[in-house]
């Protein structure tokens, strides 16, 4: 036993020794393959083989489950998912945005009961997210989204704004002025998740083909580094390693997102912190963070980083890359308090993104191809609903799923270099800059405004 994996993340370094598996043997047909087993992946096969046993099922994994953003997250499983707000300020999309919307609370209590009834012990906790407000207005805008999320049907106990003393029983968050309580958010320790899965759907008798990166997508067949598959299905489930496939190098750009991990703080510091609860949290900086207490008590924080040039693609980011260091920064002007406690583990993940900046689901009966991603970095909960969607579509059920909006809301592909490195460039410098200016003066940044409409 070994864990080659363990400079991925913290969340794979704490899992210890993996156990060494007799390695599935690629085959030479399938009913269903399945390229990627991640989350998206990896939910579709179990979905699938529970509501029909009898397909045959393979996944094909280029390394090992979990490799990509699914074992290095930063935990938060939200019921939320890029683009909701766009599809409910359109009258054409609204009662659907409404529907993904209530689908997506209801998917965070989904994935806590199969955990449960699968014995799949991934630190799973509902505390709720905290989306504290650093200036005057800040707090304005967020009881504005708040009436706003009201008016669209959500309920008081689902989001609610909390005033200074109250969001500080929470949370000791340095210079919050509130903050935004959503009740429909769970933590879970995602490599634990993601290596439970994968042991859920081999006992249902899926196959998991590791090593095994796929080169080429096409009708009924997959053409990987070790052969020819030929199969009744292919599903893409690559999200930021998409661009590694042939034919696909601009349908979605894998962005890196950077996170820190400290060491277990004792309980004087988290009695001072709060998270008791381990709530999740962030603020409204456009350099976008995500902040969790694991269950063994460490703070971890994440942030949104780079774009490799070409879609390139790093085998791991270690704790000195420049960017990791931007977030420990982060982490100790948010919680001065760790500046005497060490940074134990500093890494990053690939997230995809689509030209349109949200998830879309598709499926092709005639060619038996489909996929789901897209998720811009909220993907650990909507990799769950997504998954279940593309499996209602392949049993060609007609569900409250198959209706959702992001059902065929295709992106157009990106753009060639050296524009996408350009537009992935400014658009950082261009958010740096403006919160960089508010916190200067505490006051909106008009030429972001001005910028983005």
């Amino acid at each position: 036993m070994n864990n080659e994996f363990s400079d991925l993340s913290f969340w794979f370094d704490s899992l210890g020794e993996l156990t060494d598996r007799i390695p599935d043997e690629l085959p030479s047909d399938t009913d269903v393959a399945i390229i990627g087993a991640g989350f998206t992946g990896l939910w579709t096969a179990y979905y699938l083989k529970r509501l029909d046993p009898t397909r045959d099922i393979t996944v094909i994994e280029a390394h090992t489950p979990g490799y990509g953003a699914s074992g290095r997250n930063g935990g938060w499983c939200m019921g939320e998912a890029a683009g909701i707000d766009a599809y409910l300020s359109n009258p054409r999309t609204r009662e659907g945005g409404r529907v993904l919307q209530q689908q997506m609370f209801d998917t965070v209590n989904e994935i806590g009961r199969v955990c449960q009834a699968e014995n799949v012990d991934c630190h799973y906790a509902k505390g709720g997210w905290l989306h504290v407000a650093r200036y005057p207005f800040q707090v304005e805008s967020l009881r504005s989204w708040v009436a706003e999320k009201h008016r669209q049907g959500c309920s008081t106990e689902d989001y609610r704004w909390l005033e200074p003393r109250a969001a500080g029983t929470r949370l000791s968050y340095a210079g919050g002025l509130g903050a935004v309580y959503a009740r429909n958010c769970a933590v879970v320790q995602p490599a634990r998740l993601v290596r439970g899965l994968a042991d859920t759907v081999r006992k249902l008798g899926v196959r998991i083909i590791e090593n095994t990166p796929a080169v080429e997508l096409r009708s009924r067949k997959i053409v990987t580094t070790k052969g020819t598959l030929r199969c009744r299905d292919v599903l893409r489930a690559t999200e930021g390693y998409t661009s590694t496939l042939k034919g696909h190098k601009r349908t979605l750009l894998p962005l890196y997102s950077m996170i820190v991990a400290t060491e277990p703080l004792p309980d004087t510091v988290w009695q001072e912190i709060g998270l008791k609860e381990r709530e999740v949290f962030d603020d409204p900086r456009r350099l976008v963070i995500y902040g969790q207490r694991t269950l063994d008590n460490r703070m971890v924080l994440g942030g949104r980083a780079s774009y490799e040039f070409a879609s390139g693609i790093r085998r791991s980011i270690g704790p000195d890359d420049h960017h990791v260091q931007a977030v420990k920064q982060i982490l100790l002007d948010i919680f001065p308090q760790l500046s005497n406690y060490q940074i134990t583990h500093g890494w990053g993940g690939l997230m995809g993104v689509p030209r349109h900046w949200r998830p879309s689901v598709h499926y092709d009966r005639n060619s038996g191809m489909g996929w789901a991603g897209g998720y811009v970095g909220e993907g650990v909960a909507a990799a769950n609903l997504a998954a279940r969607t593309l499996v209602d579509l392949v049993l060609g059920r007609d569900t409250l799923r198959t209706r959702l909006p992001w059902v065929d809301d295709l992106p157009r592909r990106w753009e060639p270099e050296p524009l996408r490195w350009l537009g992935s460039k400014s658009l950082r410098w261009m958010s740096y800059r403006a919160d960089a200016a508010e916190a200067r003066t505490g006051q909106p940044a008009r030429a972001w405004h001005w910028i983005t409409g």
